[in-house]
């Protein structure tokens, strides 16, 4: 297996035609708590990459081994949303933040939270997918929405800063749940007033 990325929490292997997720040891944690919290992210994971593929497009979950803490899935080739928003085809960055603004709006319509919507986080391959839902969650609140995709408004506006409000607008068009906008609105005030204080 080929290490082809290292977060935080996890490094990730590339088999021939799958990805391989193992959640890394924390040192810092009691071990008995570090296991524990690793088999947790690793099944809940696995479980939300499930309920999300039957509604949006996601890898598939090939095996799940939380001895070893590691989550197997579909290899998803194609060209991250990061990079395509950076090149000049204008009608298809138009059209991915389109279909980016639906399928989170069917994730949100059936509780799923992301948790960690960037752009580094979407492939496009003649259809977008979403990838890593390792700080994913199942949950009603339309607190956590709005987080969501106001997290999802800052990689705009920082990665993508001379484009970012054609991209929000046509995610804005396509997501359409005013309800989660108006939470969006408390969220940036509460966001704005900490760096104020």
């Amino acid at each position: 297996m080929e290490l082809i990325a290292q977060g935080a929490e996890a490094k990730i292997f590339k088999k021939k035609d799958s990805v391989v997720k193992e959640r890394i040891k924390k040192s810092y944690r009691l071990p008995q708590i570090d296991i524990k919290l690793r088999k947790f992210r690793t099944r809940s994971e696995a479980k939300i990459l499930r309920k999300a593929g039957q509604i949006i497009n996601v890898p598939k979950v090939l095996r799940v081994d939380d001895k070893k803490m590691t989550l197997e899935i579909e290899h998803i080739g194609g060209v991250k949303v990061r990079d395509l928003l950076d090149q000049n085809d204008e009608k298809l960055k138009r059209k991915v933040c389109r279909e980016l603004g639906k399928s989170i709006k069917k994730l949100h319509q059936n509780d799923i939270i992301h948790g960690d919507l960037t752009t580094s986080n979407m492939i496009w391959n003649d259809k977008l997918y979403l990838i890593d839902f390792g700080l994913g969650k199942i949950s009603i609140r339309v607190e956590d929405m709005a987080v969501d995709i106001h997290l999802l408004k800052e990689c705009f506006k920082s990665k993508h800063h001379v484009h970012w409000i054609t991209y929000w607008n046509e995610f804005k068009k396509a997501y359409n749940i005013d309800k989660v906008f108006s939470q969006l609105e408390r969220v940036e005030a509460r966001a704005r007033y900490n760096k104020v204080s």
